[in-house]
């Protein structure tokens, strides 16, 4: 059983690279995403409210501009698959709900401006700092919030494993990233802008990856 999770979690984390990373500046802005979770994590025991700043103000937003301006979103030679293939069969936040759940983070301090109490949750806020702290904390529900939704979403969707491989992929993200693009920093100052995604073909990836494995997942 656990080498099977282990298994999904390893798909999981293979087509999202194959299919969502093709940008060395999109890699590079994961390396520097991955750094900062990674402090947001530890910072998560010291002073929440840092770790949800640093978590949405430089993580989430360095990793989503990567998919949203420099990944391409036409056919995919190298998958030979279209984009709108890639994002039906995506598991988790494909580029439509991670729209919705980017204007769920940036639209929420709207609510403290027309309700400082936050229904009576807070002390209303009389200093900018107050209000940015009073904001972390929303935006560490609004974190929270988006993980277990989609975990949840995926226990009805497809199955109660695939949902917690998809949280165990999420939350371990930082990690994985920072060893799998830490030379695309590198080979963005060589002048690659594009990932010649040699790894990526077919008789590179026999024995890595199971394909009906891949489309039995998918489906």
């Amino acid at each position: 059983m656990i080498k099977n999770y282990l298994e999904q979690l390893r798909i999981q984390r293979w087509d999202d690279h194959r299919y969502y990373h093709h940008s060395r500046i999109n890699q590079s802005l994961h390396f520097v995403s991955a750094l900062s979770f990674l402090f947001a994590y530890v910072w998560l025991f010291i002073d929440p409210v840092v770790s949800a700043l640093v978590g949405w103000l430089v993580s989430m937003t360095s990793r989503q501009a990567g998919h949203f301006f420099f990944e391409p979103h036409t056919y995919d030679h190298i998958n030979q698959a279209t984009h709108e293939y890639k994002e039906e069969i995506k598991v988790g936040y494909n580029l439509q709900r991670k729209v919705v759940l980017m204007a769920i983070w940036a639209l929420s301090p709207l609510v403290l401006v027309v309700d400082p109490t936050l229904f009576g949750l807070f002390t209303p806020w009389a200093s900018a700092t107050d209000f940015m702290r009073q904001v972390a904390k929303i935006w560490l529900v609004v974190g929270g919030g988006g993980l277990l939704f989609r975990t949840v979403h995926l226990f009805f969707i497809r199955d109660v494993e695939t949902g917690l491989v998809w949280m165990t992929k999420i939350l371990t993200d930082p990690f994985h990233d920072l060893m799998l693009y830490r030379g695309a920093p590198l080979a963005l100052m060589r002048g690659e802008l594009m990932d010649p995604g040699l790894h990526l073909n077919p008789e590179h990836t026999l024995g890595f990856i199971d394909e009906p494995v891949l489309e039995e997942q998918h489906a």
